[in-house]
């Protein structure tokens, strides 16, 4: 983010929407609307969001599987048989 391009305030975005949602295509940053002088929005390009929320996911995932390795490293947890046969257990 680039603090001098990326933050305006909400009536500004309002005067120039059409400029300003060209900004968030061309460089895929988000922009800060403010209200006030104070962060109010956050904005963004619908592909740089879908990028965003897969980088999540993915990071999400990520930290699941390490999770689960460093578990399995210290002999927690539990055999897969013995989970998917527990009673608790239930096929989706």
């Amino acid at each position: 983010m680039d603090i001098t391009k990326d933050i305006c305030p909400l009536t500004e975005f309002k005067r120039n929407t059409g400029r300003l949602m060209n900004h968030l295509r061309d460089t895929g940053r988000p922009s800060i609307l403010t209200v006030n002088g104070k962060p109010a929005l956050v904005v963004m390009d619908a592909h740089a969001w879908q990028e965003a929320q897969e980088q999540i996911e993915y990071d999400r995932a990520v930290a699941g599987i390490s999770k689960g390795l460093d578990q399995a490293r210290k002999g927690e947890g539990i055999e897969a048989g013995a989970f998917f046969n527990s009673p608790g257990f239930k096929e989706a």
